[in-house]
């Protein structure tokens, strides 16, 4: 197979992906005979955030917990044929993700094989918080000059990917880097693009972003009964790029697979989170899909380019966490004759409860099924139609705050409408967690320092 065309598939478009999906793509790389490289992209901002958390809690796992459920069916397949993995599910301790998978490759006898670790993003390494709290954020949800700074991330590039590949690793594992920087690392490697061939960085960044939300591109996502159909998604095939030399690329899934891959699910993966058409900012190139040609080539084919490309921009978005105290949520479910009315006097005895805890105790209900997601701030959205033929009710009261008793108290009181309050009250669930606040910002790209580890 010539040079001039690598695959890259994707394993993972986000932590809670289907473990079996990178097998269907798999075998379509092997079957299809190019050089390729398989991606799992599983970190949101989310993602980090509980990942810091664990590895900041008493030495626990700081990378993705199902990280070997991804990797583990297909590792032997890929370094037996050649095909190359990147993926960052290191998250909080890229180190610890790259030891575990050594220990899996050595077990699996392929001791020979290095793995590329892309370290850097960490800005506490270099950083001290009393620096980070500095920086003008947005979205942060507290003061800054007494929060805790648990972590402070940088969007690392495709380049350390890219060294990874140039030294030999097999594997490459990364905390935070831009999502379809995990595509492009690949692809400047393969074709020894310059890193200011601007339109060449912005074809490869393109089939990063088209690739990076695994199965939303063939139809996962996309399906709307009734109005866009979309035929197996129970078994549901993740796409595969064909990337040529000039970055323009022909756009398929797995072979044997339910989903689809149309001109409607691509235009609307390249739209996705996109806030400017014309600049869409990544550490490595500032893409412009403006002219972008989408064509059908065949059922599940579809070719792309005219992507262009700017200079890459001065700065990089860094997401910072901070302690945020502890959330705690409790449900109740009503069900049967008047099962409305009796979740509605549920919630009055929940307000009255909570205001004997103290005025300044925050507290959220929804009506689940009939006022949650559109509540608003009162967490009752009027007028309710039907109430009288509602059979199953669920009942949530969602609070937070930095005392962690308080929070336990306040959500012990959905379990006590047991005997307290309606009647018929049962299925009840507390959760009491730690929480983090997120906040980003834009820093100078000098205050990281990106570099590659071989273990």
């Amino acid at each position: 197979m010539s040079k001039r065309t690598v695959h890259i598939g994707c394993g993972a478009g986000f932590a809670g992906d289907r473990t079996d999906a990178a097998g269907p793509v798999v075998d379509s790389l092997i079957a299809d005979g190019a050089p390729s490289f398989l991606i799992f992209e599983t970190l949101a901002e989310r993602t980090l955030a509980q990942a810091q958390l664990r590895h900041n809690s008493h030495g626990g796992t700081g990378y993705l917990p199902s990280m070997l459920t991804f990797v583990g069916p297909v590792l032997e397949r890929c370094l037996r044929n050649g095909i190359r993995i990147v993926g960052n599910f290191g998250a909080a301790d890229p180190l610890g993700a790259a030891k575990a998978l050594r220990e899996l490759m050595d077990q699996t006898g392929f001791s020979d094989k290095s793995i590329g670790v892309v370290l850097g993003d960490n800005l506490l390494e270099s950083l001290s918080p009393d620096d980070i709290r500095q920086w003008p954020l947005e979205g942060a949800a507290q003061e800054l000059s007494s929060a805790k700074v648990v972590a402070a991330n940088a969007y690392l590039g495709a380049e350390p990917i890219a060294e990874a590949l140039n030294l030999g690793a097999q594997i490459v594992v990364t905390g935070r880097v831009a999502d379809p920087s995990l595509t492009l690392g690949p692809l400047v490697h393969h074709f020894n693009w310059s890193w200011t061939d601007w339109d060449r960085l912005a074809g490869g960044t393109l089939a990063g972003h088209l690739l990076e939300c695994g199965a939303q591109v063939t139809g996962g996502y996309f399906a709307d009964p009734g109005i866009k159909d979309v035929p197996g998604l129970a078994d549901l095939g993740y796409p595969i790029a064909e990337v040529m030399e000039d970055g323009s690329m022909v756009l398929g899934k797995a072979k044997g697979t339910g989903g689809m891959v149309s001109l409607a699910t691509v235009k609307e993966q390249i739209l996705y989170e996109i806030h400017d058409p014309s600049a869409y900012l990544t550490p490595d190139v500032v893409l412009d899909i403006t002219e972008v040609q989408i064509t059908q080539q065949s059922p599940d084919r579809v070719a792309i380019s005219g992507a262009r490309g700017r200079k890459r921009p001065d700065r990089l978005k860094t997401t910072v966490c901070m302690a945020g105290g502890w959330m705690g949520e409790g449900e109740i479910s009503y069900a049967g004759p008047n099962a409305f009315r009796r979740a509605e006097l549920a919630i009055e005895i929940l307000k009255a409860r909570v205001r004997k805890l103290g005025p300044s105790v925050p507290a959220h209900f929804d009506i689940i099924g009939y006022s949650s997601v559109f509540s608003g701030s009162s967490g009752l959205h009027q007028p309710v139609t039907n109430r009288e033929k509602a059979q199953d009710i669920r009942v949530r009261l969602a609070t937070r705050g930095v005392d962690r008793k308080l929070v336990e108290q306040t959500v012990a009181e959905v379990e006590a409408l047991y005997t307290t309050g309606p009647a018929g009250g049962g299925g009840v669930r507390l959760h009491v967690t730690e929480n983090l606040d997120t906040a980003s910002c834009l820093i100078d790209r000098d205050l990281t320092v990106p570099r590659v580890k071989l273990i």
